[in-house]
């Protein structure tokens, strides 16, 4: 079985945040020359990072990565094509909750983990000083989605296995390899991080239309902004620019 290293740039997260932002939070940029004309542009920054439940965009991430931290490289199995979302119902092949049933509340594809609503759940002892021993949080660990799990066919409730087919439409389904039932993507999928989903979303009076984000208003051309408005106002320009030399 082929491994790779877990220490991806490529970013497969939950979230509804852009993806522009979440580059932006977890870049950690050691050199950069001046942005000047005699510099050419050259960038020197972090390409792997260490990814656990703590999702890139946030602090714990950052500090987890911070420069000069060592940890132990964690290798992985690749999935080709992810299978397993936010809402499906699994049932646990491993440690104290084999064959108990649960709900996918987060998925962490950089680790092929997912974590489940009250399974593989164990205590964890936080904000404990000197004179105060801690405060004990019921935490749920991370499940491999390799081996660990195993999605539930909803027409018996039993365990199976799955894999990816078309539909005449050429929409791709999972199917129960068992019975051949479909597993549709539970509709928490589309939640943002605030727990809404396009379906209850109310448009407002102070909120761009649909209709208008999706009509296209700009037209690529090869032309300064000024040249635009002596097109609009039929200006032609007759001079001819003097020549110009870069050494």
């Amino acid at each position: 079985m082929r491994l790779i290293q877990c220490l991806r740039t490529k970013l497969k997260d939950f979230s509804n945040f852009p993806k522009e932002y979440i580059e932006r939070s977890k870049k950690q940029v050691y050199y950069e020359t001046p942005r000047a004309v005699n510099y050419l542009p050259r960038t020197v920054e972090r390409k792997r990072y260490r990814y656990t439940t703590n999702r890139p965009w946030t602090g714990q991430f950052r500090q987890q990565n911070m420069p000069g931290t060592i940890r132990k490289k964690v290798f992985l199995t690749p999935i080709v094509e992810w299978g397993y979302f936010r809402g499906d119902r699994i049932e646990v092949l491993v440690g104290k909750d084999k064959g108990k049933q649960g709900f996918i509340t987060q998925v962490i594809r950089e680790r092929n983990w997912v974590i489940c609503d009250g399974l593989n759940w164990h205590y964890r002892t936080i904000a404990a000083e000197a004179g105060f021993p801690g405060i004990l949080v019921k935490s749920e660990a991370p499940l491999d989605v390799t081996k660990d799990i195993r999605l539930i066919d909803p027409s018996d409730l039993l365990g199976c296995e799955w894999e990816w087919r078309y539909t005449e439409e050429g929409e791709m389904v999972r199917v129960s390899t068992r019975t051949g039932r479909l597993i549709p993507i539970p509709e928490s999928n589309n939640q943002t991080h605030d727990y809404r989903t396009k379906a209850a979303y109310i448009e407002r009076a102070k909120d761009t239309p649909a209709a208008v984000v999706e009509e296209i208003t700009f037209e690529a051309k090869l032309c300064t902004f000024e040249m635009d408005i002596m097109n609009e106002m039929g200006i032609k320009e007759e001079r001819i620019p003097k020549k110009t030399y870069w050494y």
